[in-house]
């Protein structure tokens, strides 16, 4: 089955899926108090990163950087499956 066909299968499938559940193909949305809680988490990660680049110097950097990049990754991810 060539990519042309695979993807227009699974289009197929989807709207099907879309047309017996409306909700399918609604996006996902956070509730309030999930938003606050990682918006609290986020904040705490982000102070707790910024102490680590003054007490370690050059590997807290490099392990802010790779935590930020984790994050753009996870939410680029979490953008993309909605």
């Amino acid at each position: 089955m060539s990519t042309k066909d695979t993807r227009r299968e699974f289009d197929r499938i989807i709207g099907r899926l879309a047309d017996e559940d409306p909700m399918f193909r609604a996006p996902r949305q956070l509730s309030r108090e999930l938003l606050v809680a990682l918006c609290v988490l986020g904040g705490l990660v982000w102070a707790g990163l910024s102490v680590l680049m003054v007490v370690w110097g050059a590997a807290g950097v490099v392990v802010t950087c790779l935590a930020v990049a984790a994050f753009a990754l996870a939410v680029a991810r979490w953008h993309h499956r909605v």
